[in-house]
């Protein structure tokens, strides 16, 4: 997308970059805390470069992108500046604050569109067509709705809108993280966690599928994105696979599958972490204590399901010529960063501060070989990288806003809850069922961050009220809000790991939702079983540990059919 840009647009993306990282890492050395003005700025430039980068394709509309500019100029200008004066006057509006508010509306609906596409439009569209004419509702749908001007000021100038949580978490924490993994990235690092899984167990049975997993789990969670790391990993890791035997449908299917566990993968877990946090008020440190067991246990079980797959199809590795010993001897300072950043969030340090000093241990390390040196041509290469990848969810802060605070105006957050728990009769079980179509049919057209955010809004109080505690409730969410990677029909992850494999789409498709399925179980013990979350005596928390271990392996085992090939193996040759 980048190479699409003239001369001057790359001069804007570059400076923009730069001014990102410098400013936002400045700002979280300084102070942890997201004032409106970092709230703003990044809301700004994010909408300038995505106007930037999926600019009109006509020269005369090209003209109307930078109209749309200085209109997010306008509007995001006077939302800073008139920052104090509109908490004071909210519900007086003035006529200048409405139609402010009408422009900074649309415009995040365009940015929406451009980046993520239509189904966001129709999305926001609708949910302001609901805040207008609540009252035509049926049922506890109904709510006394308002006019038009009015809806967009609640959208674009209440701390629940636009610039809200999501503003908030991308500013303080998600950008300084998806720019930490740009800079860890350049810095040689990504070799490093492939060839060290590649020597550990490449040469055991299914060696490269083994490696796919190992590799997802130690660079999955620094991506922010189950589709990057499927990218990224898989095209090292799909090829080995194919080679060493694997039907390209499963070497499709086993680097998605693999790839979404690095969302749940402490110590970045991607974005929701920290959205997590924000909404809970639940300290990071606190949640990543309670993510790691289950993260595991998830890596666990593709692992063991990829064994027996290799086991059925008599497929072996290929061992290397290093040693995983030697392979850490010679590159052990590419963990550093992923250490430092863990030991300072652990504790105690602002999670923004420890992504700063992560930033800075990347360029150190990426000194100690001469190809891998970020000098500043290099820093502005990881700057623009990690910026390019943080537009598609910066685009989001506009219709999130809108889906937000319409969802606080209307009182659907509060009947939301009612309404599952009367269609799943009081029950959990069918409640978290519920909670899993929501999330399928709602990542099927958004990023899974923006799914888990507007779902965790309406669900968790249902998951609350049925006696889940709250940690727990977001977990759930957070998990299934990953489906739509790798469930069909959707499955972005899966249809790009059977392009990278030259694989039939629904095949693989297919194979990684089979691959994935502690993804589903994971949920149910997250609600039924309170030591699942750390919440219980040490002794009461070991033994279910223990026991899930056990079963996960039996349940891995099971779901891989090996059993089933065993048994047929045995008839077939008596």
């Amino acid at each position: 997308m980048y190479n699409n840009l003239n001369k001057i647009e790359k001069i804007i993306f570059d400076a923009a970059s730069l001014f990102l990282v410098i400013f936002y890492s400045y700002s979280a050395l300084i102070s942890p805390a997201a004032t409106q003005y970092h709230r703003g700025v990044y809301v700004f430039v994010t909408y300038i470069l995505v106007f930037l980068m999926y600019k009109s394709k006509n020269r005369i509309m090209r003209v109307f992108d930078y109209v749309l500019i200085a209109g997010s100029m306008g509007s995001i200008g006077y939302w800073m500046a008139n920052f104090e004066a509109l908490n004071y006057r909210a519900g007086s509006e003035t006529a200048a604050d409405l139609w402010i508010s009408v422009l900074g509306v649309l415009i995040g609906i365009e940015v929406a569109r451009r980046a993520v596409g239509f189904v966001f439009v129709i999305i926001g569209t609708f949910m302001l067509i609901y805040g207008v004419f609540g009252a035509y509702f049926p049922g506890d749908l109904a709510h006394p709705g308002g006019d038009f001007l009015y809806i967009c000021s609640i959208a674009f100038l209440k701390n629940d809108g636009v610039f809200g949580i999501m503003a908030n978490v991308l500013a303080t924490y998600v950008l300084l993280f998806v720019i930490f993994g740009a800079f860890l990235e350049r810095s040689g690092a990504q070799k490093f966690f492939i060839d060290l899984p590649l020597a550990a167990v490449g040469h055991k049975t299914g060696g490269p599928a083994k490696v796919a997993v190992v590799a997802s789990a130690l660079f999955g969670s620094i991506s922010g994105s189950a589709i990057a790391n499927t990218v990224s990993t898989g095209a090292f890791t799909i090829p080995l696979m194919k080679r060493a035997g694997f039907k390209p449908h499963v070497a499709g299917a086993v680097e998605p599958a693999a790839s979404i566990g690095g969302m749940f993968m402490p110590p970045i877990m991607g974005a929701g972490g920290f959205i997590m946090s924000e909404l809970t008020q639940i300290p990071y440190q606190k949640i990543m204590l309670v993510a790691i067991f289950p993260a595991m246990m998830y890596f666990f079980s593709v692992f063991v399901m990829v064994h027996f797959e290799a086991k059925v199809q008599n497929i072996k590795g290929e061992k290397t010529a290093e040693t995983p010993w030697s392979i850490i001897k010679t590159g052990w300072y590419y963990a550093l960063p992923l250490v430092i950043i863990t030991v300072l969030m652990i504790i105690g340090y602002d999670a923004g501060f420890a992504a700063v000093v992560g930033i800075g241990t990347c360029i150190v390390i990426s000194w100690f070989d001469r190809e891998t040196r970020i000098d500043h041509v290099g820093f502005l290469q990881a700057s623009r990288r990690g910026t390019e990848s943080s537009l598609k969810i910066g685009a989001t802060v506009g219709i999130i806003g809108i889906i937000i605070s319409m969802l606080t105006f209307s009182g659907l957050i509060l009947t939301f809850a009612d309404i599952v728990i009367k269609l799943a009769g009081g029950s959990l079980f069918l409640t978290i069922l519920l909670i899993a179509l929501a999330s399928l049919v709602l990542g099927m057209g958004v990023p899974v961050t923006a799914a888990y955010l507007i779902t965790a809004v309406v669900a968790v109080p249902a998951l609350t009220h049925l006696g889940v505690n709250l940690i727990a409730a977001h977990m759930i969410v957070y998990w299934l809000s990953q489906d739509s990677n790798i469930t069909p029909p959707v499955c972005i992850a899966a249809f790009a790991g059977a392009t990278i494999a030259e694989a039939h789409m629904w095949k693989t498709a297919f194979n990684a939702f089979k691959f994935a399925k502690f993804l589903y179980l994971a949920p149910f013990l997250f609600g039924y079983v309170p030591e699942f979350t750390l919440n219980g005596s040490t002794m009461d928390i070991v033994k279910v540990f223990i026991v899930i271990a056990i079963g996960t392996f039996l349940y891995s085992y099971f779901l891989s059919f090996a059993w089933y090939s065993q048994i047929r193996n045995k008839f077939s040759k008596a």
